[in-house]
């Protein structure tokens, strides 16, 4: 769909307000984005597999394609899963049905066609070309170049839960003219959950695992809290001030307090009148930087950023994986490795190693490596473990466990990201 992008930015430059969207929605963009979807996935409540729908590909879509034409289409109501959170408690997640991600397969693309453009330099969740690792370089560079004197460390209480839907269609609407496609978009966000064979409306909020809701946050922060943020930022203050946003995980960070403290309370007003809320008791204000000295640290995306100083006794902000992400991590490999206890240790070790490369690609930066060696010496001690309960005879002893982990090495801790910024 790389020309109908190029062709809906052209239109956002020339227009600024588009229309006729519906049209990027055919035959054509719903097969690439058919393809797009990656197999085995958990099925919604239709049951539909990729395999079962691609079975009939050519006639699913022409029968879908003639729904929409009617404005007969309808999502199905998401199925709704839990995962556990740090805290113990549960998020609720959304798995929509394989034919409902077909579709916002393609309106995510049109969405980021329209909004890319829009979207302000500090954003960098869920943007292509953008990672986690650009955001902690850029929140780097801001404390150690720039007048960083005090960070405001703010988490939105249940962002994805409390978006408001009326609001989200007035910030769609000043830049999307097409009534059609504007249509389709609120029947996603009103489709409903399943939960326990019981259908629940969804008055608020944009269920996290749909395909759209992603880009539909963004946008809706993009109004609500970026566009403010650079107006207040030229009228309000004087003083050097950032913020740097990953999705609804951001910071903002100020050359003085007190202006700081005034952000933060004009910030929490300014999340109430979109029906946002700051939770307190995880966010603060606090000095920070190289002028600072202080012992404080703040957690974001998953690191704790503390201040420090190199081995040439220059100041620097390092990175640790935050404790409770550690804790995450921690129980969330020891429950796979004792769930898989009974398999043989060559196979285990390969599929282990697999996971252990995905956490060296996240958590590998800067300054981190002792974090990544307590994690590696936890994950080998806990294989250990599982493969000696396996048949209750402990034949497996430590010394014997080495011998055999020289022939099937597990991955070995490796900074990926070397650079402080």
């Amino acid at each position: 769909m790389v020309k109908e992008k190029a062709e809906i930015a052209n239109l956002v430059e020339k227009y600024g307000r588009v229309q006729s969207l519906m049209k990027y929605v055919n035959k054509e963009t719903l097969k690439e984005a058919y393809k797009k979807q990656p197999k085995g996935k958990a099925v919604g409540v239709d049951g539909v597999t990729k395999e079962i729908y691609g079975e009939q590909l050519e006639s699913n879509l022409e029968s879908l394609l003639t729904e929409m034409k009617k404005f007969a289409y309808k999502p199905y109501p998401v199925r709704r899963a839990y995962i556990p959170k740090e805290d113990g408690r549960l998020r609720g997640l959304g798995i929509p049905s394989f034919e409902d991600k077909v579709v916002q397969g393609v309106f995510k693309e049109i969405l980021e066609a329209i909004y890319e453009p829009k979207f302000k330099e500090f954003s960098y969740g869920f943007r292509p070309n953008r990672s986690c690792h650009d955001a902690i370089q850029k929140v780097n560079k801001h404390i150690m170049a720039d007048k960083t004197n005090y960070v405001v460390d703010v988490d939105i209480k249940g962002f994805f839960d409390n978006i408001d839907h009326d609001w989200m269609m007035k910030f769609l609407e000043h830049d999307i003219a097409d009534k059609n496609f504007l249509r389709y978009i609120k029947r996603f966000l009103i489709g409903g959950v399943m939960v326990d064979g019981q259908r629940q409306e969804t008055e608020s909020g944009a269920v996290q695992g749909g395909l759209i809701s992603p880009i539909l946050a963004n946008v809706y922060l993009h109004y609500t809290l970026d566009t403010w943020f650079d107006y207040v930022k030229r009228r309000e203050f004087k003083g050097e001030m950032y913020m740097v946003r990953y999705a609804d995980d951001f910071v903002c960070l100020f050359q003085y307090e007190n202006e700081a403290s005034r952000f933060y309370k004009m910030l929490g007003e300014r999340l109430r009148k979109f029906g946002l809320e700051i939770a307190e008791e995880k966010s603060k204000v606090m000095p920070f930087g190289r002028y600072k000295g202080t012992k404080e640290s703040f957690d974001f995306l998953g690191f704790t950023h503390y201040n420090a100083k190199s081995h040439w006794g220059k100041y620097c902000v390092l990175h640790r994986t935050s404790k409770r992400k550690l804790k995450k991590k921690r129980q969330e490999i020891k429950k796979w490795l004792w769930e898989n206890m009974h398999r043989s240790i060559p196979e285990t070790i390969e599929e282990l190693n697999v996971k252990l490369n995905g956490h060296y690609r996240y958590y590998g930066i800067y300054g981190n490596y002792i974090g990544l060696q307590k994690y590696f010496r936890y994950v080998k001690v806990q294989l250990w473990q599982s493969k000696r309960r396996r048949d209750q005879s402990y034949w497996l002893t430590w010394k014997k466990y080495h011998a055999i982990l020289r022939i099937h090495p597990l991955e070995f801790p490796k900074i990926y990201l070397t650079s402080a910024y």
